[in-house]
């Protein structure tokens, strides 16, 4: 009995380890995008700010729908008018309806953001990858011009641009924006491309003859991707918040455009009688800029290699 009992345990406990063995075999690593989503789902401020940035989106794609007046609109009888039934957010000095006008500032902040980005991405990836992969003088009088323009401040930057070319309105706002931001990513992308051209692969490239260009935009330039796409997302925020202050500073939209940092300049005046006139093109700015912030943040963390530990 004592040794049918002992086979009966070496059995059990051979069947437990195939059983286990069996596990780790189907067990497959998670691929790039399943992890990506994983850790990005972890960081509950990054959710949040993802959902509140889907809000703002729909709200740009769908303003003519969403919003109950035209933002251009005045409704002399109503000037001032406080929250309520007829107008949620209220009505400014021209009685134009806040929340419409609210809604369609998305819009246009957006843009603002994506185009000067769009800009400072093209020209920085360009200058950042030929600077880092060619080295030399060629690398260190590219950088030195990009320390020049990073020692302005970012927005007396922007608006020596704005008065220099003499045209205040969005469009060069994104330009001067775009400019001042070139630096930025050509510093991040050199280094990059400066860790990436020492790898393996990139001697491989050139010793089966593959062209510079060819091993710059095939090989090193996917390895910028991932910081690139995390400096983007901060900086939409911070060009909601330069192009407000543009506006505000009368270097930017003009009237009667919607635009959050133009409504705020336009009823700064009524502002302790009528708070609603700021409050809300006020935290549009906010909760906007939030959200990249927080969706960068989750960015940087769920594509951070050193996360990468299952």
């Amino acid at each position: 009995m004592a040794n049918l009992s002992r086979q009966e345990s070496i059995i059990t406990a051979a069947g437990s380890q195939k059983a286990g063995e069996l596990f780790v075999a189907e067990r497959k690593p998670l691929g790039q995008r399943a992890f990506f989503v994983r850790q990005f789902l972890k960081n509950r401020g990054a959710v949040a700010g993802a959902a509140l940035l889907v809000l703002v989106v729909l709200a740009a794609l769908l303003a003519p729908l969403l919003a109950p007046y035209d933002p251009l609109e005045m409704h002399p009888a109503d000037q001032l008018a406080p929250p309520g039934n007829k107008y949620l957010m209220g009505t400014d000095q021209y009685g134009r309806d806040i929340l419409s006008r609210v809604i369609y500032g998305s819009r246009i902040s957006l843009r603002v953001g994506l185009v000067a980005n769009v800009l400072a991405v093209s020209f920085g990836l360009v200058i950042g990858v030929s600077a880092g992969y060619y080295g030399g003088w060629f690398d260190l009088v590219l950088m030195r011009f990009m320390d020049v323009v990073l020692a302005f401040p970012g927005l007396l930057l922007a608006l020596t641009i704005i008065g220099l070319l003499g045209q205040r309105n969005l469009t060069w706002v994104m330009v001067a924006l775009g400019v001042v931001w070139v630096p930025v990513y050509a510093r991040l992308i050199r280094g990059s491309v400066l860790s990436a051209r020492e790898n393996v692969y990139v001697d491989a490239a050139r010793v089966i003859g593959a062209s510079h260009l060819r091993i710059m935009w095939r090989h090193i330039l996917p390895n910028t991707v991932a910081p690139v796409i995390v400096v983007f997302s901060l900086l939409m925020s911070v060009a909601i918040r330069n192009a407000a202050g543009l506006s505000f500073l009368g270097m930017g939209a003009q009237p009667p455009t919607p635009e959050w940092g133009l409504m705020l300049y336009e009823t700064k005046g009524f502002m302790r009688i009528t708070p609603w006139v700021t409050i809300f093109p006020g935290a549009a700015i906010l909760l906007t800029g939030l959200a990249f912030n927080l969706v960068g943040d989750g960015l940087r963390t769920a594509l951070d290699p050193r996360m990468k530990v299952d």
